[in-house]
């Protein structure tokens, strides 16, 4: 499991690099995806939520018609970890 511990500037930037589409919002990280449809959003929103579950870190979702944003932020943190962005990559990898 990535480490829950916060993160400095440096680092974020540093793991930004690795997860390119997202950025940095504040204390979070957020990404928008366009899925061709309504319905293939919400299948994409059913597959993060088992990625989520499976990590036990759950993100914000956003669901606008077919584009879905997600935001990353380990709150009792109070910002951002290597939890957030491990739970990117996984996103970005379905």
């Amino acid at each position: 499991m990535a480490d829950r511990s916060k993160l400095t500037d440096a680092d974020i930037a540093d793991r930004l690099a690795g997860v390119p589409e997202w950025s940095r919002a504040g204390e979070s990280i957020t990404r928008t995806y366009d899925a061709a449809s309504f319905l293939e959003g919400i299948a994409f929103v059913q597959k993060v939520a088992e990625i989520a579950e499976a990590k036990d870190h759950h993100p914000d979702i956003d669901i606008r018609y077919n584009r879905i944003t997600l935001t990353l932020s380990t709150h009792d943190q109070g910002g951002l970890t290597g939890w957030d962005f491990d739970v990117a990559e996984s996103v970005d990898a379905l």
